[in-house]
C-alpha cells in the first residue's frame, strides 16, 4: 500500500519540488483551504472531533511503542530542558502578551487583545511538538515529556495566570480537563511501552509510512479546528485591517518566541536534538486545550473573536514550524538559531 501511495503521490511531489514549495506545507494551506470551502458542522463535525482524538491517542501509542523505556527515563530527567521549555510557554510568553498592550485599543479591539494574552498562557501542544520535533531529528522522548507535563500543568497554571492578567466572566477549568489528558495522552504512551516486545520491531521497520500518520494528524487537527471557527462564523466579525494587524502581532509573538529558545537553548550548552526540542516545544500553543478553557473562562458573547487569535497562531505555527522540522531534517542543516537569524 505504501508504495502504490508513493506512486501515485510521485508526480505532484516533483512539481511542489521544481516550484520549491514543501509538500506538508502545499498540504497544510490546502487542508486550511478546504475547511474554509467545506467546513465540517453538526453531526459531521463531531465526527471529526472524534478521529481527531482518537489519531491524537494511537499517535501517543506508537511514540511509547517506539522509545525504548530506558530512552523515555532518559526523557523525564531532562529537567533543565523540561524548566526552559516551560519557562518559554508560562514566563516569556505571557510577557510578550503583554507587551502588546501598546496596541490596544487602537489597532486591536478590546476583545482581540484580550485574545492575544489569552494565547499567550495556554499550555504547549502536545502532537504538532513532537510530531514536528520527530520530523527534525530532535529529542522525541524528551519532547513527549516535555509537552505533556506543559499540558498537565496548564490545566492549573493557565486559569491562575487568567485570573492574574485578566478580568473573566467566572468559571473554572473542569476537572475532566485532568482525566482527558491522562486517558488520551498516558494511558496510550503507557499501552505502547508494554506493546514494544511485540512490535517494536514492526515499527521500526514500517516508520516511512508511519511519519505519513504523524504528519496526517496535524493537518486531522488543523481541519477540525479551522471548520470550528468557521461555523462560528467569528471570521465575518472582524475587518480586514484588524485581521492583518492581528495576524502580524502573532507572527511578531512566533518569530520572537521562535528567536529566543534556539539562541538561549545554544547558549545553555544544549545539544542540537536537545535544541530543535526545546525550539518546537517552547514556541507553540495549543488550539485543543485553549478552546475549551476559553468556553469556560469568557463569556459565550465573547468567546468567538478571543480565540480567533489563538486560531490564527495555531496555523502560522504549524506552517512555520513544518518549514523548520523539514529544514533541519535535511543532513548538513545548520543549527536551529542560526537558521532562524537567517529567515528572521
Amino acid at each position: 500500500m505504501t508504495t502504490v501511495f508513493a506512486t501515485l503521490t510521485k508526480p505532484l511531489t516533483a512539481v511542489l519540488a521544481k516550484l520549491r514549495i514543501d509538500p506538508f506545507i502545499a498540504g497544510i494551506l490546502a487542508t486550511v483551504g478546504v475547511a474554509s470551502l467545506l467546513p465540517a458542522s453538526g453531526v459531521v463535525a463531531q465526527g471529526f472531533g472524534t478521529a481527531t482524538n482518537v489519531a491524537v491517542g494511537l499517535l501517543f501509542f506508537l511514540y511509547g511503542a517506539r522509545l525504548s523505556p530506558q530512552e523515555a527515563l532518559d526523557g523525564l530527567r531532562h529537567w533543565r530542558l523540561h524548566t526552559v521549555v516551560l519557562c518559554a510557554t508560562f514566563v516569556l510568553f505571557p510577557l510578550l502578551g503583554l507587551a502588546t498592550a501598546v496596541l490596544s485599543p487602537g489597532l486591536l479591539s478590546p476583545d482581540l487583545y484580550t485574545g492575544v494574552l489569552f494565547l499567550c498562557v495556554l499550555p504547549s501542544t502536545v502532537q504538532s511538538s513532537i510530531a514536528f520535533t520527530s520530523i527534525a531529528r530532535g529529542n522525541v522522548a524528551a519532547a513527549i515529556c516535555s509537552a505533556s507535563l506543559s499540558n498537565m500543568l496548564g490545566i492549573v497554571v493557565t486559569p491562575l495566570l487568567v485570573a492574574l492578567l485578566l478580568s473573566t466572566d467566572g468559571g473554572g477549568i473542569n476537572g475532566s480537563a485532568v482525566l482527558d489528558i491522562v486517558l488520551q495522552l498516558l494511558v496510550p504512551f503507557v499501552a505502547g511501552q508494554l506493546a514494544r516486545r511485540w512490535i517494536g520491531d514492526w515499527i521500526t521497520r514500517h516508520s516511512a509510512p508511519l511519519k505519513i500518520f504523524d504528519r496526517g494528524s496535524i493537518l486531522l487537527v488543523v481541519y477540525t479546528a479551522f471548520s470550528a471557527g468557521m461555523t462560528e462564523g467569528i471570521w465575518h466579525r472582524i475587518d480586514l485591517l484588524s485581521l492583518l494587524v492581528l495576524a502580524a502581532v502573532c507572527a511578531v509573538i512566533l518569530g520572537l518566541v521562535l528567536s529566543v529558545t534556539g539562541a538561549g537553548a545554544k547558549l545553555l550548552g544544549f545539544g542540537r536534538a536537545d535544541r530543535i526540542t526545546i525550539l518546537f516545544c517552547g514556541s507553540k500553543k495549543s488550539l485543543a486545550s485553549g478552546l475549551p478553557m476559553a468556553t469556560v473562562l469568557f463569556g459565550h458573547d465573547r468567546v468567538g473573536l478571543i480565540v480567533l487569535p489563538l486560531m490564527l497562531f495555531h496555523q502560522i505555527q504549524l506552517i512555520v514550524c513544518a518549514a523548520l522540522a523539514r529544514r533541519y531534517a535535511r543532513e548538513g542543516v545548520p543549527a536551529p538559531d542560526d537558521a532562524l537569524v537567517r529567515a528572521a
